[in-house]
């Protein structure tokens, strides 16, 4: 969708949404976007609109108060644990999407619960194209998918955030297909626990951009399944995957689509201000519901004067 010279330019969120408007304006002849309709995914109140699958426990079990609501946050808190073992959790917005832009504000807290381990200080992220919470195995620590991960300074050394993990994935880096588990990004460190800005924006199977207060910070593209589970040493069988077999039928297919999860791998971290712009819609100028800054095409959802 876009060439390589327009995507090495891209230092900024300005930079992105101006060239999306640049591309909806020369192919539909718009002098000027609509306002961006973000929805919040989060009400500022309970859980609604989410699913939680902890490992070892039954979808929507949610084991020891893992995530609570407080002060209009969503938490990740381990105030019931006397220790950490295998609990690791993820809390699945129940709606998939393939094209949009996803921003919230993090923050790490606290000390780490007791067992946790040592990589997993200030450690978190936000899972994108993940597989849903009802399809995980009972047992299995992390849903396929693309992480956006999230880490904290240690007050030694730089440590970036942003950074992406491929959990049963595989993505292209600057046009040639990397099979590291983790990549980092280019960000600045952020310690202690200040909020911090993130932001990604997300186009399919095409590419994907991590933003870390409003800075592009690190670009992917051709997101795929494979590549092992946690790298190529480390099947979907050993990390007990739902489904393993059906999983490996999609070895080095395109991942386009999927759900958006929030992670829980030991450390306290809050949430909030989660919000979506959905850049999938109607691309029809003369339905109700068109807008210009859509970059793919869904028919299905115009709506029309009668």
């Amino acid at each position: 969708m876009f060439s390589k010279k327009i995507q090495s330019i891209l230092k900024s969120s300005a930079a992105i949404i101006a060239l999306l408007t640049i591309v909806n304006v020369t192919t539909f002849g718009q002098k000027k976007a609509e306002k961006e309709e973000w929805e919040s995914l989060f009400n500022g109140k309970d859980l609604t609109g989410w699913d939680i699958k902890i490992a070892g426990f039954e979808l929507n079990d949610n084991h020891k108060n893992t995530f609570l609501v407080e002060d209009n946050m969503i938490r990740v808190n381990y105030n019931e644990y006397d220790k950490f073992t295998t609990e690791y959790g993820h809390m699945y917005y129940n709606k998939p999407y393939s094209h949009y832009k996803i921003r919230l504000q993090y923050r790490f807290t606290g000390n780490q619960v007791p067992g946790g381990a040592s990589w997993n200080v200030r450690n978190s992220g936000i899972m994108l194209h993940s597989q849903s919470a009802a399809s995980l195995g009972l047992d299995q620590d992390f849903p396929i998918s693309l992480e956006m991960q999230y880490l904290g300074g240690l007050n030694a050394g730089e440590r970036t955030t942003g950074n992406l993990c491929t959990p049963g994935t595989i993505v292209d880096i600057k046009g040639k297909t990397t099979e590291e588990h983790c990549i980092n990004s280019t960000s600045k460190t952020y310690n202690g626990d200040q909020w911090v800005s993130a932001e990604a924006i997300v186009l399919g199977d095409s590419i994907v951009y991590h933003l870390i207060e409003g800075d592009t910070v690190l670009v992917f593209t051709n997101p795929k399944i494979g590549g092992g589970y946690v790298g190529s040493n480390h099947t979907f069988k050993d990390g007990k995957v739902g489904n393993e077999e059906d999983w490996m039928k999609k070895q080095n297919t395109a991942l386009g689509s999927g759900y958006i999860a929030l992670q829980a791998e030991s450390h306290p971290i809050d949430f909030r201000n989660i919000e979506l712009l959905n850049l999938k819609g109607c691309m029809n100028k003369k339905a109700l519901n068109y807008k210009s800054y859509y970059v793919e095409s869904d028919p299905s959802s115009c709506k029309f004067k009668k």
